[in-house]
């Protein structure tokens, strides 16, 4: 059951937002000194996102049985029933709101409901007819910061937020993309469609390149509008340096994996800000 619950959840995922969330939380200047509400915003988001997984692979389940990627998941395996599931991810969705009401007020309730309405009314649909969707789908992803934010104290609408919510953006294009292209196989025997069909003559990989290229352009205005530290922008600006020459590289296997450490990278950039 154990590991039934886990593939559900998908708690690598669940914890990634958590982990995002906690970045918009370390950017705020006067955020709260307990580690209290940072606890509450990284298991809050983490349970919204557990239970949004938990939610998405009920309704995809029987994409999920044309997949050998995700032929294995509980559902398609028949180790949980839908009702499990939905049961399961209710429990999820009831401790992640309770837990962001009690950290941060009603905006990160608000703002989580949002996100996972998005995602699963909005996105899931959607990149069954194209896969453009996740231009779409971003705004669930960068909504994550944006709740830890909110929760230490500060305005959704500050220029900070929005700068680091459009990153978070930035990021997902390429890196779904990358997935995508990973497991092309598996989407074509399921009818999703991919996106070399909308590029003609161009390169799934030249795209993806433009997309890393301007994130990290992007991320070098965290430091430009002092939202770094100096004593963190040389490690910062390695860390950028490197993702823009695997971007270069042909190593699609590495350069994915260099994305997958992109939201940490900004995590512990905030980390250490003055």
């Amino acid at each position: 059951m154990t590991r039934s619950l886990a593939r559900l959840f998908r708690w690598r995922l669940a914890l990634l937002n958590g982990v995002v969330a906690v970045g918009g939380f370390l950017l705020f200047p006067a955020r709260p000194t307990q580690g209290a509400t940072m606890v509450a915003v990284l298991s809050g988001v983490a349970l919204l996102a557990a239970a949004g997984s938990a939610f998405n692979q009920v309704q995809e389940r029987q994409l999920d049985r044309l997949m050998v990627r995700t032929r294995n998941r509980p559902l398609p395996r028949g180790d949980l029933t839908p009702a499990a599931a939905v049961a399961w991810g209710s429990g999820c969705l009831s401790a992640g709101l309770l837990v962001l009401r009690v950290g941060g007020g009603m905006l990160p309730v608000f703002l989580g409901m949002v996100a996972l309405a998005w995602y699963l009314l909005v996105y899931t649909p959607l990149k069954r007819r194209t896969p453009l969707a996740v231009m779409a789908g971003g705004f669930c992803g960068a909504l994550p910061p944006v709740i830890g934010w909110v929760s230490a104290g500060g305005s959704p609408a500050d220029y900070r937020i929005i700068l680091l919510a459009g990153l978070l953006y930035l990021w997902q294009m390429p890196h779904f993309w990358l997935f995508q292209h990973r497991h092309a196989e598996d989407y074509r025997c399921a009818g999703l469609p991919l996106l070399p069909s909308y590029l003609g003559r161009l390169s799934p990989l030249g795209v993806c390149r433009l997309w890393i290229m301007a994130l990290a352009a992007g991320s070098l205005l965290l430091p430009a509008f002092g939202l770094i530290a100096p004593s963190v922008v040389r490690w910062f600006a390695v860390g950028l340096g490197g993702l823009g020459a695997l971007a270069l590289s042909r190593n699609e296997a590495a350069l994915f994996v260099g994305l997958n450490f992109f939201p940490l990278l900004l995590t512990l950039a905030f980390c250490f800000q003055g």
